[in-house]
């Protein structure tokens, strides 16, 4: 019972110390010309494959109660883009993007490659390098695994805390610990954390300057959502709700362009076909809306005329019953 007792309170040091490496600072992802030959993805227990068998799951729950864009053209634009800034960044599996009919400016990645775009981002966008600006940094977070490394983290965590049930006084405790993990959240919408989004920045500006846009655009966005965030308090999007969009984060972000991304004469901005299919889309969102039910209503019941009365007019329906003594 001893030794058992001294393994188990090794055990939580040696797993702690094992996770420090999942996020770990890599000085290799400076280099923008390795780009693609680098590896970025965090230690994991859960391999690739497992990755995007568990990511199907979740994107075939997603597409059962999303609205998606079916319009052909609108929809390969779209994975157009992704495609591009996927052949320009760290990642190792095949990326699909879709778009989502919502107002919301947001988009998000699941595990293992498959990436959703909301038509209020699209729509909120001035060009192209915006919009590949939040794809690119959903790709960096697919690039880097930060889901994988996460759950691993999780997983480790709960190992560490089963000692705990063999202590003394201690059941109400780990109880407690596993509860506050919340592993009833859905895994596709989880939370990243501080030091993912921040990598996730840092790539995304990489992946997006690989591709041939402008990384200031993604700058140039934030000041779009602060702005909107100023007019309509509390309307800042989702995608930003878990790392806020502060000074430091845009100063960091400009530093990053500054000192890791060499100037380039030319960028790609935007162009005409994004000016085309944003026009489609908002006319495509106007009917899709416009041919929204509000909700069922009563009618009221027609008079079949004054045959079907007695003795009465037609206009009798419209008033109210009235109880007549029986002779």
């Amino acid at each position: 019972m001893k030794g058992y007792c001294f393994r188990s309170a090794l055990l939580p040091l040696a797993i702690l110390l094992g996770l420090q490496p999942l996020t770990a600072t890599r000085k290799s992802e400076a280099d923008v010309n390795e780009i693609g030959n680098r590896r970025v993805a965090h230690r994991s227990i859960i391999s690739e494959s497992r990755e995007v068998a568990i990511g199907k799951q979740y994107a075939a729950q997603v597409e059962q109660t999303a609205k998606l864009i079916k319009d052909p053209v609108i929809t390969e634009y779209v994975n157009r883009i992704a495609q591009n800034i996927a052949r320009n960044s760290d990642l190792r599996i095949p990326i699909t993007a879709k778009v989502i009919d919502s107002s919301e400016i947001n988009a998000f990645a699941l595990p293992g490659g498959f990436l959703y775009v909301n038509t209020g981002l699209v729509q909120a966008a001035d060009g192209e390098d915006q919009v590949a600006g939040v794809m690119a940094h959903e790709i960096a977070h697919v690039a880097a695994r930060h889901w994988a490394s996460e759950m691993t983290r999780q997983t480790l965590l709960n190992y560490a805390m089963l000692p705990l049930m063999f202590t003394p006084m201690s059941y109400p405790v780990y109880m407690g610990v596993a509860e506050a993990m919340n592993y009833g959240i859905p895994l596709a919408f989880l939370k990243f954390s501080r030091n993912d989004e921040a990598e996730a920045d840092y790539l995304g500006l990489q992946y997006m300057y690989k591709a041939g846009y402008d990384p200031n655009a993604y700058v140039t966005f934030f000041g779009k959502v602060l702005d909107q965030e100023r007019r309509q308090p509390g309307s800042v999007p989702s995608i930003f709700m878990d790392h806020p969009l502060t000074p430091d984060r845009v100063l960091k972000a400009e530093q990053e362009i500054r000192e890791v991304l060499p100037k380039r004469d030319e960028y790609l901005v935007t162009t005409s076909e994004f000016n085309d299919v944003k026009a489609r889309l908002q006319t495509l969102v106007a009917e899709l809306r416009k041919g929204q039910k509000s909700g069922p209503s009563l009618k009221r019941r027609q008079s079949a005329g004054p045959a079907d009365t007695k003795g009465g007019s037609s206009s009798d329906d419209d008033k109210p019953p009235v109880l007549r003594r029986r002779d």
